[in-house]
């Protein structure tokens, strides 16, 4: 499977068509999405001496027995702290995480959990994206650069977990630090301004703050990090484990 998905992602041609659309669009990009799109680089938010490395993965450990019914401290949190506006408009509002309900068909039983970007370790959004505006960092984390996305929405239609959103319209009160503009698609980041600064995701601080306590981040590689020790010593799953992308957010209780 390793390579399988390492010729997928090193074709020669497909980073050389990669470099040439992505500096294409690096020059129109401020004349076509206009003076509302804060460009900055998610990599200077980091200091210089604590460099991204493929040393760390850093991923996400739901523990759905314990998120509240009806429970919505995680999405309240990540929108406050991204500055995502709810316009009432479910078909075209930014969703970074949203609250889904599994059922068993078979017992009736139903599970509540929170869904985001799963930032897998093969990501397909990565795979499709003409321009490399969707990229994955050495630490596992996926992002959109909005330098260089020009909005064909083909990682959405490639994410099998309906995890990234695109602006349609005009945006105002942007908060500083997050990119997000009109006409360029945009999903969950893991918080990584915050990470960056050594800081947890706000989803997370939110669900323990509430008293829940579901959610656990952390490096997948310290054996001595919670997450680590959690996944080596009990049962979780990877949403669409069949497509083997290695997602980076595991769940318990489904």
């Amino acid at each position: 499977m390793s390579d399988s998905k390492q010729s997928i992602t090193d074709k020669p041609i497909d980073n050389y068509r990669r470099k040439f659309l992505g500096q294409l669009a690096a020059v129109t990009a401020t004349g076509a999405l206009g003076s509302n799109l804060i460009l900055h680089n998610f990599a200077e938010a980091r200091p210089a001496d604590q460099a991204v490395t493929s040393n760390v993965r850093y991923g996400l450990l739901i523990d759905t027995s314990k998120c509240g019914d009806g429970c919505n401290a995680c999405v309240t949190a990540c929108n406050e702290e991204n500055g995502l506006q709810d316009l009432d408009r479910p078909e075209t509002d930014a969703q970074w995480i949203r609250t889904v309900k599994l059922k068993d068909k078979s017992t009736a039983r139903t599970v509540s959990l929170p869904m985001m970007c799963q930032h897998c370790e093969f990501p397909p959004c990565v795979d499709v994206c003409p321009t490399g505006a969707s990229f994955k960092r050495a630490d596992g984390i996926v992002l959109v650069d909005k330098h260089l996305c020009i909005g064909c929405r083909y990682c959405m239609m490639a994410c099998p977990y309906k995890a990234r959103s695109f602006i349609h319209e005009e945006l105002t009160g942007q908060v500083q630090g997050i990119p997000r503009g009109k006409g360029t698609v945009e999903s969950c980041t893991l918080c990584v301004h915050r990470v960056d600064k050594g800081e947890r995701p706000a989803c997370v601080e939110a669900c323990e703050k509430d008293g829940h306590k579901a959610l656990i981040f952390g490096d997948l590689k310290d054996p001595t990090s919670d997450i680590a020790k959690r996944v080596s010593t009990e049962a979780s799953t990877q949403v669409r484990g069949d497509l083997r992308l290695n997602p980076g957010v595991r769940y318990q209780g489904i």
